[in-house]
């Protein structure tokens, strides 16, 4: 299925910049302009600034005269309007509509998401084209979105309609440091701590067999571990150096 987003008469160069980063997230890399402000958008300061690596979905972007052009090959126009239209086509929300779209026994070869000018929004003619008119759901008292951020959110929801990316592993794989190394460990601490005088060998009490267990509840990987042996082969070093 192939995916178009179409800025509609877009007033700033830093939107357009904004918008192909949004897309180049989520995967997304067809963006057409249709009349822009400014002829050379794709080349502006501002517009490479604001992309932040996405110049790649920049270098494809197309800029044409007309919408027709644009929708070349769409077979399912999606508006964005805060505002429902006397006579236009329903108004739902981006979820919901892409659920039920690709619910259908024939989904779309097409789809295209139309955004118009940062200053009026879509115009009448433009939304009446469309199959359905995607109203982002915001506050009820100001829904008022940047130009990109609307498309980020349009893009995110349409993605994971599609199957979404699967997110990245967080932290490395874990290994939990078995019992000799820990015990290894303690040894190593202990002599560390006798050479720097916090613990009296002739009257140690009950410092170790605590370390063990609080060491046991933290279940240290074996990263850890090695770290832990490290301090107290440097505890062991500056004790030597302070006896000479």
């Amino acid at each position: 299925m192939r995916t178009r987003f179409v800025l509609i008469q877009t007033s700033h160069a830093g939107n357009v910049g904004g918008v192909a980063r949004a897309l180049k997230v989520m995967g997304f890399d067809d963006l057409v302009l249709v009349q822009p402000r400014w002829a050379n958008v794709l080349r502006r300061e501002e517009t490479i600034q604001r992309a932040s690596g996405a110049n790649d979905v920049l270098a494809k972007t197309r800029v044409v005269e007309t919408l027709d052009e644009a929708l070349d090959g769409m077979t399912h126009l999606c508006a964005t309007a805060m505002t429902p239209r006397d006579f236009g086509p329903p108004t739902r929300a981006p979820r919901e509509h892409f659920q039920t779209l690709l619910a259908t026994p024939e989904p779309p070869e097409g789809v295209a998401f139309l955004f118009g000018s940062e200053r009026f929004g879509m115009r009448n003619e433009d939304v009446y084209r469309c199959h359905v008119a995607l109203s982002i759901p915001t506050a009820p008292d100001f829904g008022s979105l940047n130009l990109a951020a609307a498309v980020q959110l349009i893009a995110y929801d349409w993605r994971q309609a599609l199957g979404g990316f699967e997110a990245p592993a967080s932290v490395p794989e874990y290994r939990q440091a078995d019992a000799q190394a820990i015990g290894g460990m303690l040894t190593h601490l202990e002599q560390a701590l006798v050479a720097v005088d916090f613990l009296d060998p002739a009257a140690p009490k009950k410092l170790m067999p605590r370390l063990n267990q609080l060491f046991n509840r933290a279940a240290p990987s074996e990263e850890e571990i090695h770290i832990l042996r490290g301090v107290a082969k440097a505890m062991l070093q500056v004790a030597e150096k302070a006896r000479r």
